[in-house]
């Protein structure tokens, strides 16, 4: 069976197996870096030590493998402790969460999966509820998980306390926020796990380097609605408890330097002559949710009116009646005007279509945005689009849109470039499993090979690379369809649920539901994409002290092309190391 881990990894693994207990402990910790996994049942490997580094403002995270050597562990003890630096200067607790990582079984692969079925470590059930502060308590009842013994005892899924069966590992996710003041220098701690008379330890220790990153992404991001929700927490959709939920959901998001969506119910609301209503709480409120969340890019929510059938079979499907264009003018100008007068429109766009597949859309995108340019020119139109037609003979859009947003494997640089030399914004998306179209310009040479698909059973580097692949192509922006879609079980089976197999497409965070959490539960690939944000923040700082050129034969290591990226963490993790000495150095 392939090993989760890279190729370099593996083979370093005989030299790096470090026993943090001494003798004959039937425990064992060992520790991984963030794009690391290990199965529940293989012979653990890592380091003896955990040593990252980080700059302030960033989140760091590694991983402990707690092994079960010769006896079952029943574990009630997971901390870290504050982290101490030269000087006396500390990172205490509350920089620090720790997540006991669930397993997650996929059933049937992906296709053009990179790994098997199996159980895949995934879900972050933290030790803490985010929402009572209080850890998650247990109820005591017994039950069997992946044929396995396990004492579930409270909610279904909880952090401590947990049982480490004979011959199995449980890693623990570790992040570490560095603060906004936090001095330069080596900090040091110690990570310790506590079974009963058996305690085992691993020094950590961290390096803060003497810059910051900003509060809110550099690289432009959509990552859907939460329209689907409040269904998974059996609440009424438009409810008070519906809306605490979404703020937690939004929080998160950000937390990880993703744009989350603006909640409808601090929007304007809209008369039926298409102007706007503006609110004095609620543009308060928004107000207040743009600036404390560090919203840099949002939607403008299409308008009500005007709006062009799914369809295109009717004679109708480019039509709209003279009175709803009027009203969908109206509105698209108060909204720009609202948005001038406070600021932001530089950070919002209207989302005109998605996939415009057929030459009729492309009429569709054409009558939409001449209702947008109309009511106020000025406002981005985005298009889920590559940058090429799929057929010269159908019309030409490109005066339609502002910002072009093609699939992973549609990207072609030479008419990338050609829009941003004209200028466009580019951004780029996944979705499922996309192949290179025969109509690319380039198919020849990229049709038989795969981008880096975002899915459970692919190694978790996927998720980071991208923002890498996106520097070399001079894309800023990155969208995906959804953070939260309807999946089967995300819990049991996390395949998508049409048709059921793209195991974790679409969804990045877990209904809290079974950890008695009114919110979301976080993922390892989640954190893996934040990073690849912040990798993107090391661009932007290097790039504002004069060194592009770092930035480029940096991501040349890394990232040549979107089918050609490295498959070694190591080579990122020393590569972001050289960045954050180029950076120190200017």
């Amino acid at each position: 069976m392939q090993r989760f881990l890279s190729v370099t990894a593996a083979a370093l693994m005989a030299f790096q197996v470090g026993w943090a207990a001494a003798g004959d402990s039937p425990m064992q910790l060992t520790v991984l870096n963030s794009m690391e996994r290990i199965q529940q049942h293989e012979p653990p490997f890592g380091a003896g030590a955990a040593n990252i580094a980080a700059a302030r403002n960033e989140v760091e995270s590694f991983q402990v493998v707690v092994a079960a050597l010769d006896r079952n562990l029943h574990v009630t003890g997971v901390t870290l402790s504050e982290l101490v630096g030269d000087g006396g200067a500390r990172i205490g607790g509350d920089c620090i969460e720790l997540y006991r990582e669930e397993y997650v079984r996929v059933r049937l692969s992906t296709p053009r999966a990179e790994l098997p079925p199996g159980l895949y470590p995934d879900a972050l059930v933290p030790l803490v509820d985010p929402t009572t502060g209080q850890p998650i308590q247990p109820l005591g009842q017994h039950q069997e998980r992946w044929g396995e013994p396990m004492i579930t005892t409270g909610h279904d899924m909880y952090a401590l306390p947990f049982d480490v069966f004979a011959g199995q590992n449980q890693p623990i996710w570790v992040d570490v926020r560095v603060p906004q003041d936090a001095p330069a220098g080596e900090y040091r701690g110690v990570f310790q796990v506590t079974a009963g008379e058996v305690q085992a330890e691993v020094p950590v220790t961290l390096t803060v380097w003497d810059f910051a990153l900003p509060a809110g992404p550099t690289h432009s991001n959509h990552f859907g609605s939460f329209a689907g929700v409040a269904r998974s927490f059996g609440v009424e959709r438009d409810s008070d408890e519906a809306r605490a939920i979404e703020d937690r959901y939004c929080r998160e998001m950000a937390r990880h330097r993703i744009n989350p969506p603006l909640p409808r119910h601090l929007l304007p609301t809209v008369n039926p002559d298409g102007s706007l209503h503006i609110d004095a709480e609620r543009h308060a409120a928004l107000t207040q949710f743009i600036t404390e969340l560090h919203v840099t890019d949002f939607e403008v929510p299409r308008a009500p009116f005007g709006q062009l059938p799914h369809s295109t079979k009717g004679a109708d499907y480019k039509t709209i009646a003279p009175a709803e264009r009027a009203k969908a003018i109206r509105y698209y100008r108060d909204y720009y005007e609202y948005l001038k007068a406070n600021h932001w429109e530089q950070r919002a766009y209207i989302y005109l279509l998605d996939e415009p597949n057929t030459p009729e859309n492309y009429e569709q995108v054409l009558v939409l945005a001449a209702v947008a340019e109309e009511a106020a020119p000025e406002l981005k139109r985005l298009v889920v689009e590559q940058t090429y037609p799929h057929d010269p003979s159908w019309p030409d859009i490109d005066p339609a849109i502002d910002i072009w947003c093609p699939l992973w494997a549609f990207i072609d640089r030479d008419t990338i470039n050609q829009k941003l030399q004209g200028g466009d914004a580019v951004w780029s998306y996944t979705a499922l499993v996309q192949r290179a179209p025969r109509y690319h310009p380039h198919y020849a040479e990229v049709g038989d090979k795969d981008p880096p698909y975002w899915h459970i059973d692919r190694p978790l580097l996927v998720y980071r690379v991208p923002t890498w692949i996106n520097r070399q192509y001079g894309i800023t922006g990155l969208l995906y369809w959804s953070t939260v879609t309807r999946v089967i079980e995300p819990w049991f089976n996390p395949a998508f649920a049409h048709p059921r197999h793209f195991n974790g497409g679409g969804y990045l965070f877990y209904p809290g539901v079974p950890c008695g959490i009114a919110g979301p539960i976080t993922s390892m690939r989640l954190k893996n994409l934040r990073d690849g944000m912040e990798d993107y923040e090391y661009f932007a700082v290097l790039d504002q002290r004069g060194g592009s050129d770092a930035v480029q034969r940096a991501v040349d290591r890394v990232a040549p092309t979107w089918w050609e990226y490295t498959r070694d963490p190591q080579q990122l993790i020393d590569t972001r190391r050289e960045l954050a000495e180029a950076i120190l150095a200017k």
